[in-house]
């Protein structure tokens, strides 16, 4: 799909400042107008999307079906929402019949056809809590899971990679044959032995940067396809 419109359709222009009042610092004022005159923002709000998030999930499945045909889904560090929002679309998914397990240790707003955990997933009993929550196998488990960040490069990258590697782990012990693993990771390189386990245990792997990722951002996703299934 393409990127979002340049033009005006939510009625806010680009290219907005942010007036300076009070103590704001330098810094915070950047982001603030980064993000408002960020047009995936804009179009999220259009959309009815709750991050701008729900592109990057789109833009990989355009090119990647990972989708499709999918009817049951698990969503590691779900919250706000917006991957489960589009999870439960694709799954028809609804609170009568939740087809959509979703996991954060941050509080998130309900989402129709989802049912949410709010837990750390790194707890021992969060797997099994999940695929009850799912109604069975899933046939994605997507994680855009990240270690809060400290500032220090590589800390960041092996505390997240350390992530990455649970739910992939965690992805092999519960996908359905053919299913597909989704898992976001940083630029700095993934860990021999994670990719490894990956390639054994899934037809193919490979590093995607989706146009909505910033390009000044060091996240890239790892995606897995087709799981060969447990022997």
């Amino acid at each position: 799909m393409s990127g979002p419109s340049s033009g005006n359709r939510t009625g806010r222009k680009l290219g907005q400042k942010v007036k300076k009042r009070g103590k704001i610092k330098a810094s915070s004022r950047r982001w603030i107008e980064r993000h408002i005159n960020d047009p995936y923002v804009q179009r999220a709000q259009l959309e009815g999307y709750r991050a701008r998030a729900a592109f990057k999930l789109l833009e990989i499945d355009a090119k990647h079906k990972i989708l499709e045909g999918a009817r049951r889904i698990v969503d590691l560090g779900s919250a706000p929402g917006s991957w489960s929002q589009i999870a439960a679309k694709v799954t028809d998914s609804n609170d009568a019949d939740p087809r959509v397990a979703a996991i954060d240790f941050l509080e998130m707003d309900p989402v129709p056809g989802v049912k949410f955990l709010q837990m750390d997933f790194l707890d021992d009993d969060a797997p099994e809590k999940l695929i009850e929550a799912c109604g069975g196998a899933p046939d994605l488990v997507m994680s855009d899971m990240a270690a809060p960040t400290t500032g220090h490069r590589r800390t960041d990258h092996l505390r997240t990679m350390h992530l990455c590697e649970v739910a992939a782990w965690f992805a092999v012990d519960v996908l359905k044959e053919g299913g597909h693993f989704l898992a976001k990771t940083f630029q700095g390189g993934t860990e021999a032995d994670l990719l490894n386990m990956l390639k054994k245990n899934f037809k193919q792997v490979i590093h995607i940067k989706p146009p909505a990722s910033r390009a000044e951002s060091v996240e890239m996703y790892l995606l897995a396809k087709g799981f060969k299934g447990r022997t």
